[in-house]
């Protein structure tokens, strides 16, 4: 039996069968026979374990680089701006969250370090959320990989 065939262009406008459906491709039957594909059919409901457990760890790192975002936020407003631990926690969670800030900064190094942890939030962000879809980008990736058929 024949594997269902799509055409897809290559970047040299060349026309190419791509199999749809992945167990059927005849290039994948040929490298099963040699053994070097064998995992890709293994069970999933292990995979869809192996995916949750990389989820929550993933989702785990994401959060503790949140924290020590907040952690050097905290410690920063409470000794540059002579803020108060609770003031300081409201003033790091608003600037990480990206709403702006409650208390006035009357010293400049309050101020120099208020811009310098805005920056630094930004980019705890940007780093957080990267972590936390790197998993379901890869296993979305994973799903969609279609494989060239080899013509017989």
């Amino acid at each position: 039996m024949k594997s269902p065939t799509a055409i897809r262009r290559s970047p040299e406008n060349q026309i190419k069968p791509v199999c749809l459906y992945a167990k059927q491709c005849p290039s994948l039957k040929a490298m099963k026979e040699r053994g070097s594909i064998e995992h890709i059919f293994d069970d999933k409901p292990s995979r869809e374990k192996d995916f949750v457990r990389d989820f929550l760890s993933y989702l785990t790192m994401s959060a503790l680089c949140i924290v020590l975002g907040l952690f050097i936020g905290i410690l920063g407003y409470h000794w540059t701006a002579g803020l108060d631990w609770i003031d300081a926690t409201v003033e790091a969670s608003m600037i990480l969250s990206g709403m702006g800030p409650v208390s006035p900064l009357l010293t400049n190094g309050a101020k120099l370090f208020a811009s310098l942890y805005a920056l630094f939030s930004g980019l705890v962000f940007v780093l957080a959320m990267g972590v936390v879809l790197s998993p379901l980008i890869y296993s979305l990736m994973k799903q969609l990989r279609l494989n060239k058929c080899q013509k017989d």
